[in-house]
């Protein structure tokens, strides 16, 4: 019997140790945002890393609470998200080692051309939403405990407007995980959370013509990358409360001895380098730059 437990959890430790990849490859484990998968950067830089450190990067995409929890349970070796506040936090507690600054770019809150709610122009998202919800226009929320939505939820909470608390169960790649969020009161009518990556978020407020709030990089590739375009446009963007840093964060190896700080630190010495920041710099989608270097 104690001979099986132990075996159980060598198995179990195991499990969670770096990926062997073919002929001795080293794996790096990263769980980062769908914004820096999807946009195509992880693409266009990941593959020069491999080529300079002979690591290769297995990246698994999704919200940034997310990728949040998966440096907590000790799932990955390092995390590349957007939620400052949450990222100090994940430092503070002791799950990460240090966050270091990546690069940046900015949100935006987009809306249909005749803007109903009159929002057009401004550079203040919580005037902006206060506005919408003022004169009751749609707006949909990506309710996915996202980086994209925890900034939504800061702009509610600036807003002045009166909110509610709830909480609901969302299934995201077949699995269901229960999430809290505050959102306007008395907006059922209006306010619509669907708990859906920002891709699907953006497309489903275009066909309803309704507001909501994305990262420029997901909005340029639907509206200049794709075919149909989405006819929303950007109708508030510039104000400081819609500045969107990324940071990237080592799990802590004295939380989880089995993960691969050594990988982490390569990886975040490349993409803090001068050669990793300027592929950032220079990375184009659609002919229009997507993100902004920070470590340089």
């Amino acid at each position: 019997m104690r001979t099986g437990i132990v075996l159980l959890l060598v198995v179990f430790i195991s499990g969670f140790r770096a990926e062997p990849g073919p002929a001795g490859e080293k794996v790096l484990k990263m769980s980062t945002t769908t914004s820096t998968q999807s946009s195509g950067l992880l693409d266009f830089i990941l593959p020069e890393f491999t080529q300079d450190t002979g690591i290769r990067v297995k990246v698994i995409a999704k919200g940034t609470g997310a990728a949040i929890r998966d440096g907590q349970d000790g799932n990955v070796d390092v995390i590349f998200v957007h939620a400052r506040g949450r990222e100090e936090k994940f430092v503070a507690e002791g799950w990460g080692t240090k966050r270091y600054a990546v690069m940046h770019n900015d949100f935006v809150i987009i809306g249909p051309s005749a803007d109903p709610a009159g929002i057009r122009g401004l550079k203040d998202g919580a005037t902006a939403l206060a506005r919408i919800a003022a004169e009751k226009q749609g707006f949909i929320s990506r309710g996915d405990d996202s980086g994209t939505h925890t900034k939504e939820q800061n702009l509610w909470k600036k807003s002045g407007v009166s909110l509610v608390e709830r909480t609901r169960t969302i299934v995201k790649k077949g699995k269901k995980k229960i999430i809290s969020y505050t959102m306007p009161a008395n907006a059922d009518t209006w306010y619509l959370s669907i708990g859906q990556g920002m891709g699907k978020t953006v497309t489903f407020a275009d066909e309803k013509q309704m507001y909501t709030m994305s990262d420029r990089g997901t909005y340029i590739k639907y509206k200049y990358g794709k075919i149909p375009a989405i006819e929303l446009e950007v109708l508030c963007e510039g104000g400081g409360d819609l500045a969107n840093p990324y940071g990237i964060i080592p799990v802590n190896p004295e939380k989880y001895p089995h993960v691969r700080h050594d990988l982490a630190m390569k990886f975040v010495t490349w993409i803090t380098s001068e050669k990793g920041q300027k592929m950032i710099d220079g990375y184009r989608l659609e002919g229009k730059q997507l993100f902004y270097p920070d470590a340089l």
